[in-house]
C-alpha cells in the first residue's frame, strides 16, 4: 500500500512518518510529487503553525492541488487531515488575514474566544476526544492538542468529534473518504497508534 505524507514545508513530518510505521503502515512515502499523491491508496496532510503558512506552499508545489482533488474528491482515496492539515479543508481561515482554504468541508477557522480568563490559549495537552455519532476512525479517548485556532464548522453532520476547552471545539470532521482531526495523532500515544492503525484499515 503507498501512503502518500505530502510534504510542503509545513508539517511534523518525522513525527508522523514514524508514527504511521509504528502503527504497521509499509510504503510510507513523503512526497511533494503531485504524481505521486494522484496514485496513492492513502493520503497523510500534516500540519503545523499558521493557516496561511500552510496552505500557500501547499498551493505552491505543481498540480498538488489538482492532485489531491483528483484523487480524494473524484476517486474517493481514504485522506486524513491532521491539525492544520485538517484546518485547511475549510472554506477560509482567519489566521493573519483571511485566506482561501480547500474548501472541502464548510466552514471558517477562527481564533479561540474565550470567555472564562482561565481558560489558556492555546489549547494545549491531553483533552478528551468526544464521539458525535458514530464514525469507523474515532472512538472516546484522551489525545493530545495543541492548537490557538478552530475549525467553526458550518454543518453540523460534519462534526465528527468535539472536545472541551471552555466549551465545545471540533475534534474531528469527516465527510466521505475524508477525515481531519484537531489533535495530534503521532503525539497521542497508544490512542494516537490505535487511530493511525484504525486509518491504514480503512475502507470507506
Amino acid at each position: 500500500m503507498t501512503i502518500a505524507l505530502i510534504d510542503y514545508g509545513a508539517g511534523n513530518l518525522r513525527s508522523v512518518h514514524n508514527a504511521l510505521n509504528a502503527a504497521g503502515a509499509q510504503g510510507v512515502a513523503v512526497t511533494a510529487d503531485a504524481d505521486l499523491v494522484r496514485r496513492a491508496e492513502r493520503i497523510v496532510l500534516p500540519g503545523v503553525g499558521a493557516f496561511r503558512a500552510c496552505i500557500e506552499p501547499l498551493r505552491a508545489i505543481p498540480g498538488m492541488i489538482a492532485a489531491l482533488r483528483a484523487a480524494v474528491l473524484e476517486e474517493g482515496t481514504p485522506f486524513l487531515g491532521i491539525c492544520v492539515g485538517m484546518q485547511l479543508l475549510a472554506e477560509r481561515g482567519e489566521e493573519f488575514g483571511t485566506h482561501e482554504g480547500l474548501g472541502w468541508i464548510g466552514g471558517t477557522v477562527r481564533r479561540i474566544e474565550r470567555a472564562d480568563p482561565a481558560i489558556k490559549v492555546p489549547h494545549m495537552g491531553w483533552n478528551d476526544v468526544i464521539p458525535r455519532g458514530r464514525h469507523a476512525l474515532i472512538e472516546p479517548g484522551e489525545a493530545y492538542f495543541l492548537h490557538s485556532y478552530h475549525f467553526d464548522v458550518a454543518a453540523a453532520g460534519d462534526v465528527v468529534a468535539h472536545t472541551d476547552h471552555g466549551g465545545p471545539l471540533v475534534a474531528a470532521v469527516g465527510r466521505g473518504n475524508i477525515l481531519g482531526v484537531q489533535f495530534h495523532p503521532e503525539k497521542s500515544q497508544a490512542y494516537g497508534l490505535a487511530f493511525l492503525d484504525r486509518f491504514l484499515r480503512w475502507q470507506p
